[in-house]
């Protein structure tokens, strides 16, 4: 795998997050037109707008209708986008870790940091015995190193201070800023599509349709346009996420110079990652290992995975 310097990939994902917050509004926006198309083709009033031809009477609704779509999405993007360690928390029921009684983790943590000149994360737990870990937060009042219960009792400390190590380089790597900024778009696009099917359902234009099937054909249309949309969303979120784990695997063992004892660690974690209270997969995406789903998908599914094959990833740690 090409080595990657700190810096560099630091570089690579601002640049992705802005790139992300290029693309999502103008997606959004070419969903909208094809809705607002689909709509007048499906037989809207096309007088209402003062024209009887479909494609100017569809700008009209665009126009009419783009400012509050992206509006709502703005508002929805500076809410989940501030308020996404609450989100996390609840989701996957973590809790800060009591210092006074884990002060083994908290050294870890801290000799770890200062080594490295970062400023000391958060440390959350899951109450479960399964062994996994990831980092979240978007800046340095929000970074969090959260480990489950089953981890912290099961693996010694030269494991478990490679998991830690992995987690702080995807934190000094901006990786958890960019995987959240893509989570929160995917999210977006789930609320767009819920409000134009309920718009096909309940709205004006429910029975504007040209014939008595002419809402169901619709909403077929509209249910395949949100697909689009939320297929190309999740695609950018994976196109970022797969690699990330090499290099934070990497940053482990630069950091702690023992790669064997991360992947000593993965080979346990392969065998017990699935945390019970998690149950969203844009959650689940940010752990070491994915706690929902098989990481030996072979053939067109491995498309679809965030992460890389666990089996992979301990064969390049031995070779380190």
């Amino acid at each position: 795998m090409e080595y990657v310097g700190i810096q560099t990939q630091k570089t690579r994902n601002n640049l992705r997050s802005l790139l992300l917050l290029v693309l999502f509004p103008v997606l959004v926006a070419a969903l909208t037109w094809l809705f607002c198309y689909v709509l007048v083709w499906m037989g809207t009033d096309t007088e209402y707008y003062g024209t009887d031809s479909i494609l100017p009477t569809a700008n009209y609704l665009f126009v009419d209708s783009i400012p509050f779509i992206l509006g709502g999405v703005l508002l929805w993007f500076v809410i989940a986008y501030f308020i996404n360690t609450s989100i996390i928390n609840n989701a996957t029921h973590s809790h800060p870790l009591e210092r006074r009684e884990n002060k083994r983790i908290y050294n870890m943590v801290e000799n770890l940091c200062i080594a490295q000149g970062m400023p000391m994360p958060m440390v959350n737990v899951i109450e479960d015995n399964s062994l996994n870990a990831f980092a979240s937060g978007i800046n340095k009042k929000t970074y969090t190193v959260t480990l489950t219960r089953g981890i912290i009792n099961r693996l010694d400390d030269d494991e478990l201070e490679g998991v830690i190590a992995h987690e702080l380089s995807h934190i000094r790597n901006n990786d958890v800023r960019l995987l959240i900024v893509s989570i929160v778009f995917v999210g977006i696009f789930t609320m767009v599509s819920q409000i134009a099917l309920r718009s096909v359902m309940y709205g004006r234009f429910s029975n504007r349709g040209k014939n008595g099937g002419g809402v169901i054909v619709l909403l077929l249309l509209v249910t395949i346009l949100a697909a689009i949309g939320y297929f190309f969303a999740t695609m950018m979120r994976f196109a970022i996420s797969r690699k990330r784990e090499y290099l934070a695997d990497a940053g482990a063992a630069e950091m702690t110079k023992n790669p064997l004892a991360l992947a000593s660690a993965l080979r346990k974690i392969s065998g017990n990652p699935n945390v019970e209270s998690v149950t969203r997969d844009d959650v689940a995406q940010l752990f070491i290992q994915h706690p929902l789903k098989s990481d030996k998908k072979k053939g067109f599914s491995s498309l679809f995975a965030t992460h890389p094959p666990i089996d992979r990833r301990i064969e390049v740690l031995e070779r380190f």
